[in-house]
């Protein structure tokens, strides 16, 4: 069989495939050829898309905790009932007292996308919480405060850079992040092939560190560190050139003169990398045609996770390698979500309000989700919660804490494929369609890509008898909640009516009709593989939303945080710290019931040093401590990784009691967030700084 077009919905590469079915059953999942983005690839995730749909696992059914026991609902008039209650909770307890959270799966869904935002809105709380503060909430903040808008995020331009500066990034794995890049090794052998450099800045030998032209082992944490010393570095050789932006940015002398403390031999121990390693990181990205700096996962996930971003974005454009081909380009969407939200005044947001124990700030609306357990604790007026694809208690820090505090709450409704470490503990459980039971439109990572261009893909299957679409359920809770009184009222209710009268499609096609391409939904349909506007244009300054068009690169918040990070440059390093690391045939915590992603060796091993395997004493088994918890896990030696420096996977762990899913408890593996303190956040975003924990090893049986 040619096999249907499709879209994988499971991670922002996005891939196209071709679908083959039988009896209404996916029995084979191929790369599309024919897809311009993706030209054939696909990584192991996207065969495993039917697996889930045919899941004997997967809820099928609504199901209701009654008397401590899991009953099946019908779908009749639920979403009026669950609406009703959540109603009730907020007549005496005020509009805040429902929390929602928001989990990865649903950027990967237009029609979940933008029901989830009617439900937010319908709701009005101040407690909204998504996945976003446990990955790039830092890069948001940064792009918020530099170029007005939260979505304006730098995309690295790697089909045509000279040199890719990758720090904590694992682009082999991750299929690209924050960067839509399907077929990473493809692209990173074209860099290679026509001349170019890639460098990898990771304290792990990374897959992607093992094929680039130079390593450096970072200290965790030590990113900025080391990105300063690279700044200064150009500025006493004069080579920082802004170019043409020099005109449409502000503060270049004040940012200039605040690296006079951060010289490569200061900041050299902080970053745990050698002067001259600094000066030569530096004149090599200066000296390139072309050069783009891309900070990732591990650099936002720590402590200096906001100055990273800073930095690395001070880097691009200082070096005149922000906005140009080859360098740190911006999304060229056509359904354009970034000028839209800026339309309706939602371009983002900061320090409006704060969370109730410690004073978090929110950003882009949102407060960080290292904050719900604790401010529920401290009798913050939480009294609900909506969990809409998103697992907290398994991908938070210290879950077992949030999952005593999810306890406490008058109602929970999870909106789940799964009964899993969040969802066993909520009152309602409400599945929705999935994969190919739904259309697909990349409406948030098509602002993310390295190319132009729109692909739709209808549902190739019904979903199993009943089951909802997320944008039907979403939408139908919001109307249940205003109905019975609660929420924002009137203008909800307005906003509400007007997008279901269009639905989801009907406003991807508004917006691209409104879009830079004035194309239409039925135009993208009727190209089956996709759309392809070619590679990424300037778009600056016109593209900028801060008053005047300029870039603010110094602010009282910059002028701060670097003042701050100077007097703290000096501290001592931890002993041993811990860092994660993801696979390509995993997605967070929610694949892992796919049995052919679990076929072969146990992978929820810890990787150490043997240096440090020995001081510690260890065997085959490890026993890794934290100020907060402990885990038992298999030891995997390697040179691969810096000394003193431990590393486990995340997204393990699914063998607590109540949760359904047979084939991941059979090998649960151990959750390296029971080893986070959710006290250690990124503090201007309030991002969970998962990475750099300090633990220490002992020998496990």
């Amino acid at each position: 069989m040619a096999g249907l077009p499709a879209v994988c919905p499971l991670c922002e590469a996005a891939c196209g495939l071709l679908v083959e079915l039988a009896d209404g059953r996916v029995t084979g999942v191929r790369g599309d050829p024919d897809d311009p983005m993706s030209q054939g690839y696909l990584c192991p995730k996207a065969t495993a898309v039917g697996d889930v749909m045919a899941d004997p696992d997967r809820l099928r059914a609504p199901r209701q905790r009654q008397g401590g026991a899991w009953v099946e609902r019908s779908w009749a008039g639920l979403t009026e009932e669950v609406g009703a209650r959540l109603a009730s909770i907020q007549k005496a307890h005020g509009r805040s007292s429902v929390a929602m959270y928001l989990g990865n799966p649903v950027v990967h869904d237009h029609g979940a996308l933008l029901g989830g935002v009617l439900l937010r809105k319908a709701l009005g709380t101040r407690h909204a919480y998504s996945a976003t503060s446990l990955d790039q909430l830092p890069h948001m903040r940064v792009a918020y405060e530099l170029f007005g808008h939260q979505l304006l995020l730098p995309v690295p331009d790697v089909d045509r850079t000279d040199h890719l500066l990758v720090i904590g990034a694992n682009p082999l794995v991750s299929n690209g992040s924050l960067a839509t890049a399907p077929d990473m090794r493809r692209r990173l052998r074209a860099l290679r092939e026509r001349g170019g450099r890639l460098v990898v800045v990771d304290p792990r030998r990374s897959e992607t560190a093992a094929v680039a032209d130079q390593w450096v082992a970072v200290r965790p944490g030590g990113d900025a560190a080391l990105l300063l010393g690279m700044l200064w570095t150009l500025a006493e050789d004069g080579a920082l050139r802004p170019g043409r932006l020099a005109a449409a940015t502000e503060g270049i002398e004040a940012f200039t003169a605040a690296l006079r403390p951060f010289s490569p031999e200061r900041v050299a121990g902080a970053a745990g990398v050698e002067a001259e390693t600094l000066r030569q990181l530096a004149r090599s990205f200066a000296a390139a045609p072309s050069a783009v700096c891309y900070p990732r996962m591990g650099a936002c996930t720590q402590a200096e996770g906001g100055l990273v971003a800073y930095l690395a974005v001070a880097l691009n454009l200082l070096t005149g390698n922000l906005d140009r081909a080859g360098g740190a380009m911006f999304g060229d969407p056509p359904a354009d979500l970034v000028g839209l939200g800026s339309l309706l005044g939602q371009g983002g947001s900061a320090g409006r309000y704060r969370s109730a124990a410690r004073g978090l700030p929110e950003v882009g609306g949102e407060l960080p989700i290292v904050t719900l357990a604790e401010d529920i604790e401290a009798g913050a007026p939480i009294k609900a919660l909506i969990c809409v694809a998103g697992n907290p208690v398994s991908s938070a820090p210290q879950g077992d804490r949030l999952a005593r505090a999810i306890e406490k709450l008058e109602l929970v409704v999870s909106v789940d494929l799964y009964c899993n470490e969040t969802s066993r503990l909520a009152h309602y459980i409400l599945p929705t369609a999935f994969g190919f039971e739904k259309p697909h439109y990349d409406l948030a990572f098509s602002a993310l890509a390295l190319r132009s261009g729109a692909r739709y893909a209808p549902a190739l299957v019904p979903p199993p008898a009943g089951l909802p679409s997320d944008w039907s359920l979403l939408t139908g809770l919001a109307r249940g909640l205003l109905q019975a009184g609660g929420g924002k009222g009137l203008g909800a209710r307005a906003a509400l009516e007007g997008a279901c009268a269009l639905g989801p499609d009907g406003i991807v096609d508004l917006m691209l009709r409104l879009g830079p391409r004035r194309t239409s939904l039925r135009a993208v349909r009727a190209a089956a593989h996709g759309l392809d506007y070619g590679p990424l244009r300037e778009r600056l300054p016109a593209r900028l939303f801060t008053p005047g068009r300029q870039i603010r690169l110094w602010s009282p918040l910059w002028e701060g945080a670097l003042a701050d990070y100077a007097g703290r440059i000096d501290a001592p390093a931890e002993p041993l710290v811990l860092v994660g690391r993801r696979r390509l045939a995993s997605n967070n915590s929610w694949l892992h019931n796919v049995a052919r992603l679990r076929r072969g060796p146990d992978r929820c091993t810890l990787i150490v040093h043997p240096e440090d395997a020995d001081r510690a004493g260890l065997g085959a088994r490890a026993r890794v401590e934290s100020p907060v918890g402990a885990v038992e896990v298999p030891v995997e030696r390697s040179v691969d990784i810096r000394p003193g420096v431990v590393s486990l996977p995340h997204g393990y762990g699914q063998g607590l009691p109540g949760v359904q899913l047979s084939v991941a408890a059979a090998q649960p593996g151990a959750n390296i967030n029971h080893l986070i303190e959710a006290a250690r956040v990124e503090p201007i975003s309030g991002t969970a700084a998962l990475s750099g924990q300090p633990v220490r090893l002992l020998p496990a049986p």
